[in-house]
């Protein structure tokens, strides 16, 4: 893989694509984000290691700009911001995981690895966890040869957790989903739409798990947990 990495802590910096090369992996190293999307348009890499405390444009800013450019390449961002509040506006300027400093190298080859292969399963119109598999085209889930039975908006719900599996989704970006759910629906009634739907997926080898505080991990069950 060929990846961007953008940190301006050198040390990190020289930590991290050593870590990176370490996987065979071909790494660039940039300190600030404006040349980031000019980057990104000049080289084919494989995916963005961002961090969000940049000088200059920050990383909210460089990540907005390079959706804006129509990069659709996976972006993985990297932060010393742990609150709720910061991890919504990196997931909707269009990240696609987030890690808080500090972090295990061997934790971010895998993140880096599980993205790759949910980018690639997208662009093949599918999505896969375990035995669970959901059709982006048809917007319908399956295990094994059973289709699951699911609502529209559980179906909304099962692709947005599952184009996230591994990670933490805060409850305001599910209930932002729906034009118009979130000013209607209660933490309460969202619960319940995830508690059916958790019902329906854990045959298939999968753990829905509300994280206090936080909102809703979708794994594998035989994942570790955090």
């Amino acid at each position: 893989m060929h990846i961007l990495l953008v940190e301006d802590d050198e040390a990190l910096a020289v930590s991290v694509a050593g870590a990176l090369q370490a996987q065979g992996w071909r790494v660039d190293v940039s300190a600030r984000g404006e040349p980031v999307p000019r980057s990104l348009a000049q080289d084919a890499y494989d995916l963005l290691v961002l961090d969000l405390g940049l000088p200059g444009i920050d990383g909210l800013e460089t990540l907005r700009r390079v959706r804006e450019s129509g990069w659709l390449q996976p972006v993985l961002v990297l932060t010393a911001r742990d609150s709720v509040e910061d991890r919504v506006a990196g997931l909707e300027s269009g990240a696609d995981d987030y890690m808080c400093k500090p972090f295990a190298p061997a934790e971010l080859v895998a993140r880096l690895r599980a993205l790759v292969r949910r980018h690639e399963n997208r662009r093949e119109g599918r999505l896969a966890l375990a035995a669970l598999r959901f059709d982006l085209q048809g917007m319908r889930a399956t295990i094994g040869e059973q289709a699951l039975p699911l609502s529209a908006r559980e179906s909304t719900l099962l692709q947005y957790l599952m184009t996230r599996a591994g990670q933490i989704v805060a409850r305001e970006q599910l209930m932002a989903l729906v034009p118009g759910w979130a000013a209607a629906t209660s933490d309460n009634a969202l619960e319940l739409q995830v508690s059916r739907l958790r019902a329906k997926i854990e045959p298939g080898g999968v753990r829905l798990r509300t994280v206090r505080g936080l909102g809703y991990l979708l794994e594998a069950a035989d994942a570790d947990g955090v």
